[in-house]
C-alpha cells in the first residue's frame, strides 16, 4: 500500500484482529450446533468451534512470546480427531439403520 507521498505503509494485524475472528468463528459454530438437526453438520460446527479456540491459543502464544499455546493446540487437535472418529462412527450406525443422519434418531439407539 502507498500513502499520498508514495511511501509504503504496513498494515498491522494485532491480537484484537485474531480474537475477533476467533469469536466470529466460534459464534458460527455455536449457531450450527444449536440450529441444525443433521449430525454431520453438528460435528462440523464442533470442529469449527475447536479451530476457533486453536486460533485464540496461537494468537495468545504469539503475543506472549512462548510456545505454551501452540503446544496446547496439538492436544486440542488430538481430541478433535478422536471426537470426529467417534462421531462419524455413530453417524454411520444411525445411517445404516434409519437411512438418514438426523439427530432425532439418536434417541432410538440403545446399547
Amino acid at each position: 500500500m502507498q500513502d499520498q507521498k508514495g511511501a509504503h505503509t504496513m498494515l498491522h494485524v494485532g491480537l484484537n484482529h485474531y480474537l475477533v475472528l476467533s469469536g466470529v468463528l466460534f459464534s458460527i459454530g455455536v449457531l450450527g450446533v444449536l440450529l441444525r438437526k443433521n449430525a454431520l453438520i453438528i460435528l462440523m460446527s464442533i470442529e469449527l468451534m475447536l479451530n476457533a479456540v486453536n486460533l485464540s491459543f496461537v494468537a495468545f502464544s504469539k503475543y506472549a512470546q512462548n510456545m505454551d499455546g501452540q503446544i496446547m493446540v496439538f492436544f486440542v487437535m488430538t481430541i478433535a480427531a478422536a471426537e470426529a472418529a467417534v462421531g462419524l462412527a455413530i453417524a454411520v450406525a444411525v445411517f445404516k439403520r434409519f437411512k438418514e443422519v438426523n439427530i432425532a434418531h439418536f434417541e432410538n439407539l440403545k446399547g
